[in-house]
C-alpha cells in the first residue's frame, strides 16, 4: 500500500474493526474485512486481518484484566483447541462456503429474533461441561468462519451473563483461538513482509480503535451492551451470508 489513499482505506478499516471489537469484544474481521477484502488479496488481508485481530485481543485483555475469567474460560479454550484441528480438516474435504453462509444465516435469525424479543427469559447457571461443548463449537466455527467469538458470546447472551462478566469469560477464548490461528499461519509462512509492513502502517489505528472500543464499552450499561452485541451478531451474519 504505497499512495496515500491506500493507506486511508487500510486505517479506516483496522480501526473500525478495532473500535467494534474493542466494544463488543468480536468482529473484528468481519468489519474489517468489508474494506480490506477489497483492496488487497486474500493472501494479503486474512493473515494481516489475523495478526490485528490478536493485537486488539491484547488491548482487550490488558485493559480488561481485572475482570477477565481465567479459570472459567479455561474450559472454552481447551475445548476450542480440540475444534480448530477439525475445522481445518473439513475446509479440506467440504463446502466451508455453504457452511458459512448457514451459520451465518442462524446468527442473523438469532440477533434479529433477540433484538425484537418483547420479553426476555434466561438459561439456567452455566455447567463445566456445556461450556467445553460451546468452546470446541466456537474453535470449530472460528475455523471456518473466522468468528470464534459468536457461538460463546451467543451463549453469554442466553444466560443473560452481565457485560463485564461476559467480556472475562469470552475475551479470553478469543485471543487464545485466534493465536492459535496466527501459529498455524507463521507455521505455513503465510506472514509475508508485505503484511508485515500493513501490518505497522495500520498500528496507530489499531491503538486508537482498540482504546475509543473500550472507553466506550466502559460508558454503556448492561442492555445497551446486549443490544450492540445483538446488532454486531446481526451484521456478521448478513457478512457471512453476502
Amino acid at each position: 500500500m504505497g499512495d496515500v489513499g491506500s493507506y486511508l482505506l487500510l486505517s479506516i478499516a483496522v480501526f473500525s474493526g478495532a473500535f467494534v471489537s474493542g466494544l463488543a469484544g468480536f468482529a473484528f474481521s468481519a468489519v474489517a474485512g468489508g474494506v480490506l477484502l477489497h483492496v488487497l488479496q486474500p493472501l494479503e488481508a486474512v493473515p494481516l486481518m489475523m495478526a490485528c485481530s490478536v493485537g486488539v485481543q491484547a488491548t482487550n485483555l490488558w485493559a480488561l484484566r481485572n475482570s477477565i475469567q481465567w479459570k472459567q474460560s479455561l474450559i472454552l479454550v481447551l475445548g476450542g483447541l480440540l475444534g480448530v484441528p477439525i475445522a481445518v480438516w473439513l475446509l479440506h474435504v467440504t463446502d466451508a462456503r455453504t457452511f458459512r453462509e448457514g451459520f451465518g444465516l442462524v446468527v442473523a435469525t438469532y440477533a434479529g429474533y433477540m433484538l425484537f424479543r418483547p420479553t426476555l427469559s434466561y438459561l439456567q447457571q452455566m455447567t463445566h461441561s456445556r461450556n467445553a461443548l460451546v468452546g470446541f463449537g466456537g474453535g470449530l466455527i472460528g475455523g471456518l468462519t473466522a468468528m470464534p467469538g459468536a457461538l460463546p458470546t451467543i451463549w453469554c447472551d442466553l444466560h443473560g451473563v452481565p457485560k463485564n462478566q461476559q467480556r472475562g469469560l469470552v475475551q479470553p477464548f478469543i485471543a487464545a483461538m485466534q493465536l492459535f490461528a496466527l501459529a498455524l499461519m507463521l507455521m505455513r509462512g503465510d506472514l509475508s513482509s508485505k503484511v508485515l509492513l500493513d501490518l505497522a502502517l495500520s498500528t496507530p489505528a489499531l491503538l486508537a480503535g482498540s482504546v475509543l472500543g473500550i472507553i466506550a464499552f466502559r460508558h454503556v450499561n448492561d442492555a445497551m451492551f446486549r443490544r450492540i452485541v445483538l446488532v454486531v451478531l446481526l451484521l456478521s451474519g448478513v457478512i457471512l451470508i453476502a
